[in-house]
């Protein structure tokens, strides 16, 4: 039975990973700040599917207890699934470096710092899939949230050059472009039904990514030519856009 680590375990993104997972014969290794918040989760794969879960406390921010929380898993895991998230308060963080921090550590430093531990692993094994969850935000910087892009962005990089490396080394790694999602980190927003995905078509997407050893998916296909045109508009043109 395989063994699905998903780090950021409580987000809704996360959930929808581990639902469309669960009844599909694998275990699961749920993390997540105040993990006693997974018990439902866990109970309600448990009882509906059959599948077993342990809970544990991760921290993306305390980047010192990384090897540590790793070490103490039950059993390495099979497949590594980062759903590490914040979008913050953009006007804030314009201001506040406490608030840009958070989002620049839990979007990048943090995920990077979880990645590097198990990407040490699984080299060391020769075998293991890891999951990263990215954002098109990323591919180009708006004004809207150019602090969350900008984590993403590195993100992207990041995941890029792991695949690079660990590619001699037998272990695969997915990069995952959401565009909009329906999650309650953005229930906040005013979001075009048409170009937003629910957390079931990302889990999906994520699960067929997996199978099929894809390198780079976007959950809605239209989002990589979206993407494409905006990286295109000319600098001068695109500097006088409100995006």
């Amino acid at each position: 039975m395989p063994t699905v680590l998903v780090l950021g375990a409580a987000s809704d993104m996360a959930v929808a990973i581990v639902k469309h997972m669960a009844p599909l014969g694998y275990s699961f290794q749920l993390a997540a700040r105040n993990a006693n918040r997974l018990e439902a989760l866990k109970s309600d794969i448990g009882i509906r599917f059959n599948a077993s879960a342990t809970l544990h406390e991760f921290d993306a921010l305390d980047f010192a207890s990384h090897v540590s929380f790793y070490k103490s898993l039950p059993v390495t895991p099979d497949i590594t699934i980062c759903v590490i998230g914040y979008l913050g308060d953009p006007e804030k963080a314009a201001t506040d470096w406490s608030e840009a921090a958070r989002i620049l550590h839990t979007n990048y430093t943090g995920a990077v710092s979880i990645l590097n531990v198990v990407a040490a692993d699984y080299s060391e094994k020769k075998k293991g899939v890891i999951v990263g969850i990215s954002s098109v935000a990323g591919e180009r910087g708006r004004q809207s949230n150019y602090l969350y892009g900008s984590a993403k962005a590195g993100f992207t990089a990041y995941l890029s050059g792991l695949r690079n490396k660990l590619f001699q080394s037998g272990v695969h790694v997915v990069s995952v472009q959401p565009g909009f999602v329906f999650t309650s980190m953005t229930a906040h927003l005013t979001l075009p039904p048409l170009l937003t995905a629910t957390p079931e078509i990302v889990a999906n997407t994520v699960y067929k990514a997996i199978q099929k050893k894809k390198d780079v998916v976007y959950v809605k296909w239209f989002w990589r030519w979206i993407m494409l045109i905006i990286k295109c508009i000319p600098e001068f043109i695109f500097k006088k856009l409100k995006l």
